[in-house]
């Protein structure tokens, strides 16, 4: 009798090279916000099997970066991956356009994917022989296809709405054999026949991730909702409509992404000072100190400071509506002594410097290219973060800040939605403040509200702080995130995928002979 083994999970995850050009924000991709590998995929991976899941990971095989910031990046996220898998676990894919990039973003991008999708579909699948596949945006957007066409249930997760297209024959010169599984791509048009199709008619590549996989999530309910229900102009058609018809089918979720464990003020090596929830006012005083010395700002541990923490991108983050009210909400505060500090990165960053130097405000509103130490030290002394966005697939910033303390003023959109109550003293409830009117005005009454709160007598606040605190730590963490795609898993497999039991030699699901070949 063939002993049980424990369904074989092979995560598919590129995104560790992935943004569009002139995103803002390196921390961004460690961040996950635009599907980087920390958050998404490396943590998501270590929680999975810590909790006994039998999990493998794909990643591509980046030799050599010449841009120091981004190789650190890299090197610590291979790092992390190395450090929570067996070696035999981890799947580097190879390829000389893996090797000899020089710089992260560019017109490349549709090449590296091929190239990944090409080595994970000839032969990480057929070497790892998996029970599920769990692919991650268009960069992976074909191998869902290729799972259909042999029977592997697959798991397709979209933090962006983004895709590319590219022809039959574009991928088939990148080493794919795509008329194997082509029926089970999404086109520009209704393809007639494979040949037809094939040099004329380009393939969706996030589109076509959708339309194959057994089952699809966003990064936040609310989200999936919103571009189901037609609420963002900005999502192309087919990416709606496949959506739509997945969530009406019983085939679309919604999974919230959670900040990495490295985000503890009890913890944090980047902070001056450490705290926890029984000394968060103290602890913020302190750090609130540290940063303004660093920044230039004036020293007042008393002064309710607001910390931009995410890119300066107008189209999705909201930071025109922080500029509209930027000098007459300084000069209304100034009583209070009010401070802004804005470290980020971004094409919108010279419009707050202009600001700031037109009024001579250089000592209550701060604005500094991102540095990772300096943001994390933004959460621990800031009381208050912006997040304004327009719309917002998860976001993580507003899962940071209440484990340090610090709350969030949010525009009631997408993740945001999700992860963001408005404060409620007297009920004991809520970590933030939520306005629904995307202009100016409806931020400018979150701040003022957030004001309120601040003005409260200091009991209150640290009562409320320690509260935001304890249950952010319990709520925003990827073990409950790792719980819940287990969970997405087992109901696709109709059976558990953790625990000790005994592994067959072979899978149930063999991976026909035919996709072991290497293209040539």
């Amino acid at each position: 009798m063939t002993p049980t083994h424990r369904p074989r999970i092979l995560v598919v995850t590129p995104e560790i090279t992935y943004l569009p050009e002139g995103m803002g924000n390196l921390a961004q991709r460690m961040c996950a916000k635009a599907g980087g590998l920390a958050d998404v995929s490396a943590s998501l991976v270590k929680a999975l099997y810590d909790q006994g899941a039998d999990v493998h990971v794909a990643l591509p095989n980046y030799r050599r970066m010449f841009h120091l910031d981004v190789e650190s990046v890299l090197a610590h996220e291979y790092e992390k991956v190395s450090r929570s898998l067996p070696e035999q676990r981890i799947h580097l894919a190879e390829d000389r356009v893996f090797y000899h990039r020089n710089t992260v973003y560019g017109a490349e991008n549709h090449l590296i994917a091929l190239a990944f999708q090409r080595e994970v579909i000839n032969h990480t699948i057929p070497q790892v022989r998996p029970d599920l596949i769990h692919c991650n945006d268009w960069m992976t957007g074909l191998i869902p296809g290729v799972a259909k066409r042999h029977g592997i249930p697959c798991l397709f997760t979209v933090h962006n709405i983004h895709s590319e297209h590219r022809t039959l024959a574009q991928i088939e010169d990148r080493g794919i054999d795509a008329a194997d599984f082509w029926q089970h791509l999404y086109y520009r048009r209704t393809p007639y026949s494979y040949e037809e199709s094939r040099g004329e008619n380009p393939v969706d590549l996030l589109t076509s991730g959708i339309f194959a996989a057994s089952h699809v999530n966003t990064v936040s309910p609310t989200f999936l909702h919103e571009v189901v229900d037609g609420c963002h102009g900005f999502v192309p058609d087919p990416i709606r409509n496949e959506l739509r018809a997945k969530f009406h089918s019983g085939h679309a979720s919604g999974i919230l992404n959670a900040p990495d464990a490295v985000f503890d003020p009890a913890t944090d090596p980047c902070l001056p000072h450490s705290y926890g929830p029984k000394d968060v006012i103290e602890g913020k005083r302190a750090n609130k100190l540290a940063f303004q010395a660093q920044l230039g700002l004036k020293l007042d541990p008393d002064a309710p400071l607001f910390f931009w923490p995410s890119r300066l991108d107008p189209v999705q983050k909201g930071c025109q509506l922080l500029t509209e009210i930027l000098y007459k909400l300084v000069a209304d505060h100034a009583h209070s002594g009010l401070q802004i500090a804005v470290v980020a990165s971004g094409a919108y960053q010279h419009h707050f410097q202009r600001i700031v130097a037109m009024h001579g405000l250089q000592e209550r509103v701060a604005v500094r290219d991102f540095c990772e130490t300096l943001s994390h030290v933004g959460y621990a002394a800031s009381d208050f973060i912006f997040m304004p966005s327009s719309f917002e697939p998860c976001g993580l910033p507003q899962m940071i800040a209440p484990k340090y303390g610090s709350l969030t003023i949010a525009h009631d959109t997408g993740g945001l939605h999700d992860t963001v109550e408005e404060m409620n003293v007297a009920n004991d409830e809520g970590n933030g403040f939520l306005f629904k009117i995307f202009d100016p005005g409806g931020l400018r009454w979150a701040v003022e509200e957030a004001l309120r709160f601040h003005a409260q007598p200091v009991e209150v606040r640290e009562r409320q702080l320690a509260r935001v605190m304890r249950e952010s730590n319990q709520r925003f963490n990827h073990e409950a995130t790792a719980s819940a795609y287990i969970q997405r898993y087992e109901a696709m497999l109709g059976r558990t995928v953790t625990g000790h039991c005994a592994e067959a030699a072979e899978p149930d699901n063999v991976v026909p002979s035919k996709i072991s070949k290497r293209s040539a």
